[in-house]
């Protein structure tokens, strides 16, 4: 980590190197919380900590963070994996393999065969940044986005892969659909997919 800097009187904000630290500063952070510590909330180059002042005094939460040794991000395990399933017939499925040198089969391949991460969530109530140690599946945005994306649909940005967890705009790379709910606001957690949940892609026809 680089520097720290208050939020307020009742946050930290974490500058990281690049995103594979803030996979590592979250994973440890979230093993073990001091009382006082209201949130980890992870971002793709930030990791901000909230706590409550009265319980635990800002120098603490800053002595906390920088003791704390992070997780290596090849730690992740696949035992509790979410499993999504996924029809790969999205638009973009033929683009993706041809921007990748693949067979449309292969793309299915890889995705389905990586070990996805929930870097962070954002965007809209449920996404989140799916990330992998695999380097095969990085494309670019879409030059030109959707005016609507459907839910449940899956797609490629960069280095990471979602789920759109409602219709909305959106420039993603779309391979497939799943018929997974990502948002229930009367379930608890109401995202399916929260920081640090390992996911796995499982093809259905």
């Amino acid at each position: 980590m680089s520097a720290l800097h208050a939020v307020g009187d009742r946050a930290v904000l974490v500058d990281c190197d690049d995103l594979d630290a803030v996979l590592s500063l979250h994973a440890a952070l979230t093993v073990s919380t001091p009382a006082g510590i209201v949130d980890v909330v992870p971002a793709a180059r930030t990791v901000l900590v909230t706590f409550d002042p009265a319980i635990l005094p800002v120098e603490r939460v800053n002595g906390w963070i920088r003791s704390t040794p992070p997780v290596p991000p090849g730690a992740w395990g696949a035992s509790d994996a979410v499993e999504i399933d996924v029809q790969y017939s999205g638009e973009d499925l033929a683009e993706v393999a041809a921007l990748l040198s693949l067979s449309e089969r292969e793309v299915v391949d890889a995705h389905t065969a990586s070990v996805w991460r929930v870097a962070f969530v954002g965007f809209a109530p449920g996404f989140g940044y799916l990330v992998t140690e695999s380097p095969r599946l990085v494309v670019p945005r879409r030059s030109s986005p959707r005016t609507s994306v459907p839910t449940g649909a899956v797609g490629l940005a960069g280095e990471y892969t979602g789920v759109y967890p409602r219709s909305s705009p959106g420039g993603w790379q779309i391979l497939g659909r799943t018929e997974a709910v990502l948002w229930d606001p009367d379930a608890t957690p109401p995202a399916l997919l929260t920081p640090g949940r390992v996911v796995r892609f499982r093809e259905v026809s």
